[in-house]
């Protein structure tokens, strides 16, 4: 029997005998490009397990297979768990490379469109598991030049048109996509998946490094002030912060980014809050992450003010030093003069 279509997950039996600090994410972005130049029909696969990109298949690369992204998941680690994992997921994304090529051909022809003209295929499937290896949510989304058109329901045996331009469209298809099939992955081999990739990886991926954290002062105007919390260096991505006034929190009224990544596998996030200038003591930050024994509590602290007599020694001082100096180069030169004589 031939393997099963899916991408990177895994169909090894491997029991789950130990837990882990979770909830853990699995994540399988694939993109097929289509359209003229170099990245016609490109194929893209991208599994990332939490924050960390874990492999990455490239059809524009000379090898044109699944290739690990980080040095703990070589292949030869790898198949001392399981000889043949690394060469059967190569296949299976092949295959799943077939399957999105033929929804856009299918989606292409029916829009009357140009193979001349560029499109995007993406498929995101994933799933969460808890620290007891217990699902506790799967998903798997379609998308046409970004537009999802179908979801897989919550019951994981149906799927849903989401854009009904595609409704008629892909009346047809839908029956093809086996909805018992994305069940069995992901209630059975992508837990697996997630089991290994945690056993591999665990130095890295069961880390909690905490954030680094301030509070910044940015006048706007006469009548307001911004207050931005900072977390810097944290992992994992999942941190909390909230901005409270006199204990009460101001969900709706901060402005809050979305977490980025810092380059170096850690990550950074802000939340920014106005307040009139002097109430500046009243609002306070709380931050929360894995990797704090405690939430924090951080509130803008103003610089100190130098006192006029800090501020009379400091300047005595400075003129003591420049009178020090002025004398010892007048008495350096003079003994230069001395010396030619």
């Amino acid at each position: 029997m031939e393997p099963r279509p899916l991408l990177l997950l895994l169909s090894g039996a491997l029991a789950l005998t130990e837990t882990w600090a979770g909830p853990h994410t699995l994540r399988i972005l694939s993109t097929l490009l289509s359209g003229p130049g170099r990245g016609k029909n490109r194929y893209i696969s991208i599994g990332f397990v939490d924050d960390t990109e874990a492999g990455l298949l490239d059809s524009g690369a000379p090898s044109r297979r699944l290739e690990p992204r980080v040095p703990w998941l070589e292949k030869q680690r790898v198949e001392r768990e399981d000889p043949h994992l690394w060469d059967r997921q190569s296949f299976i994304s092949r295959q799943s490379e077939q399957i999105l090529r033929a929804a856009l051909n299918h989606l292409r022809a029916h829009y009357k469109e140009s193979e001349d003209v560029p499109h995007t295929h993406q498929d995101m499937t994933g799933c969460v598991v808890g620290s007891d290896g217990r699902l506790l949510r799967r998903y798997s989304h379609l998308a046409y030049d970004s537009t999802e058109y179908v979801a897989l329901n919550d019951d994981l045996r149906s799927w849903t048109v989401t854009n009904t331009k595609a409704e008629i469209t892909w009346r047809n298809l839908i029956p093809n996509l086996d909805a018992d099939l994305w069940r069995e992955i992901l209630e059975d081999q992508c837990r697996r998946w997630l089991h290994i990739i945690l056993k591999m990886g665990k130095e890295t991926l069961l880390r909690a490094d905490p954030p680094k954290t301030q509070v910044t002062h940015h006048p706007t105007s006469d009548h307001e002030v911004t207050l931005r919390c900072w977390a810097l260096g944290f992992y994992p991505a999942d941190i909390t912060l909230t901005w409270q006034r006199d204990g009460e929190d101001l969900t709706q009224d901060m402005e809050l980014v979305d977490t980025r990544p810092a380059g170096d596998g850690t990550f950074q996030k802000w939340a920014a809050v106005a307040v009139p200038p002097g109430q500046e003591q009243s609002y306070t930050c709380r931050v929360e992450h894995a990797g704090l024994p405690e939430p924090l509590t951080l509130r803008w602290e103003p610089p100190p003010r130098k006192s006029g007599t800090t501020v009379g020694i400091a300047a005595a001082l400075g003129l003591l030093v420049a009178a020090v100096a002025g004398a010892a180069v007048a008495a350096a030169v003079t003994w230069r003069r001395k010396r030619s004589v």
